[in-house]
């Protein structure tokens, strides 16, 4: 199937469009959610969801706790494959291929992925960053690989003079860049993120904004935040779920200023969540 990369598909597949009212327009879209259901077990978490990740753009999940959202952002590397009795119904498209027929290894090079808490392997801080391109067989020197990943993480001009120190001496802040720096190095095209900010100090915090949205111009990220705010400083779309279904999907700022929906409106209001 030849890729869709650069075709130019509606951010709001699937949403009814609210009179008028433009959702998002048309942008090239680097994945498609189409009807997706989520089981676990018996128990269905996620309801008819369809929505689009823009092309080098930063989509943010939001919503209350249980919603949904870290379910679906997993569902977008195959996360739950590894979950007993969990199972899927609907479509996911990279490029206009199924994620679902494509080699699951080679797959999870192409999506990245960084947790809640940062998670630095027992290693140096060179051979966190050097893991994913040693095992994969890089192209180029391991060094450069390395130098080149800490720096798009922003972390090089603090850690260079001390590449073979134990990963586990730096700060939160900095391991979590680190963990960004890793999944960087094997040049993913999509960046998912879960949360990566709620275990860190407000310094911490706007040091990893800032580097995202450094990264969104060269590479395609989806992040899950509980901080609204944060989606609203670092996000250009925003999809709004509640009790497992997508109530709303907008540019971010249309969506924080004006939301279509009085339950988004409640949510962003703090009068529930």
């Amino acid at each position: 199937m030849p890729s869709t990369a650069n075709s130019s598909v509606s951010l709001a597949a699937g949403l009814p469009a609210s009179p008028g009212r433009e959702l998002a327009g048309e942008h090239s879209m680097r994945m498609n959610i189409s009807k997706l259901n989520f089981y676990y077990g018996e128990k269905q978490v996620l309801f008819d969801i369809s929505l689009g990740v823009a092309a080098a753009r930063l989509t943010a999940l939001i919503g209350p706790s249980g919603c949904g959202k870290s379910t679906l952002l997993r569902t977008l590397n195959r996360m739950h494959e590894t979950v007993r009795n969990a199972r899927l119904d609907g479509e996911i498209t990279l490029d206009g291929q199924s994620i679902f027929l494509q080699d699951v290894t080679q797959f999870r090079r192409r999506i990245g992925m960084v947790f809640q808490k940062p998670n630095p392997f027992p290693k140096s801080i060179f051979d966190n960053v050097a893991y994913g391109p040693r095992i994969n067989g890089a192209s180029r020197p391991l060094s450069d690989v390395v130098e080149a990943s800490l720096r798009r993480a922003a972390l090089w001009d603090e850690v260079k003079d001390q590449l073979h120190k134990s990963a586990y001496e730096l700060s939160g802040g900095q391991q979590q860049r680190l963990c960004i720096a890793r999944a960087l190095a094997v040049e993913p095209e999509v960046l998912l993120l879960d949360e990566p900010c709620s275990a860190l100090d407000p310094i911490s915090t706007a040091k990893v904004e800032e580097l995202l949205v450094q990264l969104k111009s060269s590479c395609t990220i989806v992040i899950v935040t509980h901080n609204m705010q944060q989606a609203a400083r670092v996000s250009d779309f925003t999809a709004f779920l509640l009790n497992g279904s997508l109530i709303e999907f907008s540019p971010t700022p249309q969506l924080f200023t004006t939301p279509a929906d009085s339950r988004t409106e409640a949510y962003i209001t703090g009068r529930f969540g």
